[in-house]
């Protein structure tokens, strides 16, 4: 056998070899949530997804940032963007209404509610705990979905803050109608279905070096072949974000900037090269 046919059994071999490490590589979905909350909250997920490893983003479109979120997203055509569905406004000093005519999911200031279940914080401030109507929440979630499609006609996604679209099998089963009539994908219920799993934070993660070292840890513990999901909330360590808060969630600000400290990290961009994780959105995922 000659040196040149040689060579070329191993540059086959070679080639086979990456395609297969390609094809088994983890991959993970990075999504960063409640695009709209506050204006920093916006900045950081662009730059998370500018300068990061975020590859998909979930816009609230009842909130007041809502406008501004539209206008980011152009500088950033190829992101991933879902619709967050929601039914409540939980912050204590900034709040949001609904977009429709729907007065059993309003509090008696014509807010959402804070909460979406029972909180001993906020006793009967919850949807649960009032009259809330099923038709109510559907005119709501048309309104959202068709405002969002208006704005952004990429949409990719449905998901629910706070847990909404499983609110109720009535509520999963009208997000569901919903997706197929508009023609946008639903993922929330049937993402352990279609075999994704849900990652998190290994150890730790209340301060900023925290948060780094466990989801390091996380990174090294994906296995190969598998896909997964890492949702988290990037924001900034602002005047404004450190005024954004509700009882029993007080470090918004730090916890946020956290977040996109991580997200945007050499170290992590590093590690992910290194083991060679497939960075993946939800237009990568079996409709």
């Amino acid at each position: 056998m000659t040196n040149k046919t040689l060579l070329t059994i191993a540059f086959i071999l070679s080639g086979l070899s990456v395609a297969t490490a390609q094809s088994t590589s983890p991959r993970l979905l990075i999504r960063g949530d409640d695009m709209g909350y506050s204006h920093a909250g916006n900045e950081a997920i662009l730059k998370c997804y500018k300068d990061g490893i975020e590859k998909s983003i979930e816009v609230l479109v009842p909130s007041p940032w809502f406008p501004e979120a539209v206008k980011l997203l152009e500088q950033i055509p190829t992101a991933d963007i879902g619709i967050h569905l929601t039914l409540t406004s939980e912050w204590d000093n900034i709040k949001w209404r609904p977009l429709s005519d729907c007065p059993s999911l309003r509090d008696a200031d014509g807010y959402f509610y804070p909460m979406l279940r029972p909180n001993k914080n906020y006793p009967k401030r919850s949807v649960v705990e009032n009259d809330w109507k099923l038709a109510d929440v559907e005119k709501e979630f048309r309104a959202q979905i068709e405002l969002a499609m208006k704005k952004i006609p990429r949409i990719s996604h449905i998901s629910g803050h706070m847990g909404c679209t499983g609110l109720t099998d009535e509520v999963t089963a009208l997000v569901k109608k919903l997706a197929q009539e508009y023609h946008i994908p639903h993922f929330d219920k049937s993402i352990r279905d279609a075999g994704i799993m849900s990652a998190s934070y290994l150890g730790a993660h209340a301060t900023s070096d925290e948060k780094l070292q466990s989801f390091m840890k996380m990174l090294e513990s994906l296995e190969a072949g598998k896909t997964y999901i890492f949702v988290d909330h990037p924001g900034l360590d602002t005047p404004e974000v450190q005024a954004i808060h509700h009882i029993g969630y007080e470090n918004v600000a730090t916890d946020r900037q956290g977040v996109t400290d991580i997200w945007t990290n050499p170290r992590v961009k590093e590690l992910i090269k290194t083991k060679g994780i497939q960075l993946i959105g939800y237009n990568d995922l079996p409709k």
